[in-house]
């Protein structure tokens, strides 16, 4: 599925829908892009979609921001500054990934071995003007949430 996002806030947007659809269960998002692409600007809009009022920062230095929101948690990944895939084997990352939790990770390729397959993969991309947004679904129910999105 292919979109295209005019400004800040079409990403915005694109971000509370999606973050409507999700389900009951363990969901991954992995989020690709140059820097500045938008990913955090998804993230905001998934995470806001949730009741979040403060501020949605990357955590590019710290890894992961979490958030605990209408009995879930999000984890908002940022691997850029990742050095060693490793790190994410000390830092435990497997308990992040449990029954309820929705996590959104910035740069997953960093951490390939040590991450759960993406239920979605979304690719952000500059355009002339605004954005190219890629969704593609890997898994069963990545592609329901998939179908929900585009009707």
């Amino acid at each position: 599925m292919h979109r295209y996002l005019d400004n800040e806030k079409a990403t915005l947007s694109l971000g509370r829908d999606l973050a409507m659809l999700m389900p009951d269960k363990l969901f991954t998002i992995h989020l690709e892009g140059e820097l500045g692409a938008g990913k955090t600007t998804f993230t905001r809009g998934f995470v806001q979609a949730f009741g979040h009022q403060g501020n949605v920062k990357s955590p590019t230095y710290t890894l992961v921001e979490h958030y605990q929101l209408d009995h879930r948690d999000i984890y908002h990944f940022d691997l850029y500054r990742l050095s060693d895939p490793g790190e994410l084997e000390f830092m435990g990352i497997d308990d992040y990934f449990h029954n309820n939790a929705i996590s959104l990770i910035e740069w997953a390729q960093r951490g390939q071995d040590f991450l759960p397959a993406p239920d979605l993969m979304i690719h952000l991309s500059y355009q002339s003007t605004g954005r190219q947004v890629e969704i593609q679904a890997m898994t069963a129910l990545g592609e329901e949430v998939c179908g929900k999105l585009h009707k």
